[in-house]
């Protein structure tokens, strides 16, 4: 048996223990579920892991994922005080797993207002599985990646959120996985099931962080239906700890006049890859995609993107930038497809990538195809380095070099920042790109000044 063929093996006897496992304390499952973790298996087993030979993973190596012996955690037990200091100051309603196992203790679900449904997957499936089985896995099937395959061979938790038409809900919602360091390195492959009937409204907080030590694997499938006039603002922050190992697909269906905001965050993990997706099926449809990734050390960060035009008189816009230090390598990939009759659209892309070292790397593919010829679309993509005598203006102004070089990162980051509605998220941001700055400087009118002097 090559090496290939054993890491494939090893996850499917995981896979097979765990089965034995929970049927013998569950008993059988649904004929569906039973049958959509086969065809997972199955589709994996054929595929395998995705090497450096697939297109869509020629910059990535994902041995590190392959090889790795991870356990599936068996609960949650995890430090109330750890977890308060890792927890966004927001408040919210709020569902959190560790390792992939649901903690009720440290969750929040009071007040959740008439016609808005937020439960855990395992409860969703126990309580109306038929309901939870039409749209659980349409938009992302076992074909999609043999990730996809794999998190749908173990599918058991994760969250689901469905909305009534109308419902607004007014507190934001957070979706929290804590990674834990234990004896042995875990893996999870939680499921999130996002259905919002029309013109209902919520702000989705996706946060992704553990414990300093913590060396797990996360496997991530999203799914968002956004009905007629369904507005979501949804939120990725993703400070995992340095040596966990990140990878997911948000996968979106917009109808008519629907609106999605995604704000992709990456400041952690080890190995990181985003793909993120939306068909905009209905004239009106909006996507804004805001992007940041930071990576250092030799952290990887992965991002693939796709704006499937598929009607006419749909917008889509793309902002994403990446800030990379030591040896951090950056991927973005990301692409506007405008489908035949889809006229009237607009589509617009934009890239731009800072490296703080000689030693980083980016990797930037933007990419247009376009079937239609009534259209607005744009795309580029820009690589540069910090501008040395913008840090020597800063500094004649009796700031350090380090300073300096921390508030010119963060003018350059500034565009996404700047669209990100919650102070508790920017933050986090802020701090992890430019490091706690002196309290005796105001911060605004030095961004300011080191972004005009950084233009000039």
């Amino acid at each position: 048996m090559s090496d290939v063929q054993s890491d494939v093996q090893r996850f499917l006897e995981r896979l097979g223990e765990h089965a034995a496992g929970r049927a013998e304390a569950q008993g059988p499952e649904p004929t569906w579920i039973a049958a959509r973790r086969q065809a997972g298996a199955a589709r994996f087993e054929a595929l395998g892991f995705p090497t450096r030979r697939d297109e869509a993973w020629k910059y990535t190596d994902v041995r590190g994922i392959a090889r790795g012996d991870f356990q599936l955690a068996t609960n949650a037990d995890f430090s109330p005080a750890t977890a308060a200091r890792l927890t966004l100051p927001i408040e919210a309603h709020r569902l959190t797993f560790v390792d992939g196992v649901f903690a009720p203790a440290l969750s929040t679900l009071d007040d959740l207002p008439a016609g808005a449904q937020l439960v855990p997957l395992s409860r969703a499936l126990e309580e109306n599985h038929e309901a939870v089985g039409g749209p659980l896995g349409r938009l992302t099937g076992v074909e999609f990646s043999p990730f996809a395959a794999l998190n749908t061979a173990f599918m058991e938790e994760g969250a689901v959120l469905r909305l009534a038409p109308g419902t607004v809900v007014e507190k934001p919602i957070i979706l929290q996985f804590l990674s834990r360091a234990g004896e042995a390195p875990a893996m999870s492959h939680p499921r999130i099931l996002i259905e919002m009937a029309g013109r209902s409204q919520a702000t989705v907080i996706e946060h992704h962080v553990g414990e300093e030590q913590a060396a797990n694997f996360t496997n991530l499938v999203e799914e968002v239906i956004l009905d007629r006039g369904a507005i979501l603002t949804h939120y990725k922050l993703q400070e995992a700890p340095l040596a966990d190992l990140h990878v997911s697909s948000i996968h979106v269906e917009q109808a008519r006049d629907s609106r999605y905001t995604s704000f992709n965050l990456n400041l952690g993990g080890g190995l990181v890859r985003t793909d993120l997706i939306t068909e905009l099926n209905g004239e009106g449809a909006e996507a804004n995609f805001n992007g940041l990734f930071y990576g250092q050390g030799r952290q990887h960060v992965d991002n693939h993107t796709l704006a499937n035009h598929n009607a006419p008189l749909t917008f889509s816009n793309e902002n994403y930038k990446g800030i990379l230090d030591d040896r951090a390598h950056g991927v973005f990939n990301g692409k506007v497809v405008v489908k035949r009759d889809s006229q009237k659209i607009e589509g617009f892309q934009s890239n731009a990538n800072l490296l703080l070292s000689d030693r980083a790397e980016i990797d930037a593919k933007p990419e247009l195809e376009i079937y239609a010829d009534d259209v607005k679309c744009s795309h580029g993509t820009t690589t540069g380095q910090l501008d040395e005598e913008a840090v020597f203006a800063l500094r004649t102004r009796g700031i350090d070099e380090q300073t300096a070089r921390g508030l010119l990162t963060l003018a350059f980051a500034g565009e996404v920042l700047e669209q990100v509605g919650l102070d508790a998220i920017a933050e986090r941001v802020e701090l992890a790109v430019a490091g706690k700055l002196p309290e005796r400087f105001n911060l605004a009118g030095l961004v300011e000044t080191a972004a005009a002097l950084s233009e000039e």
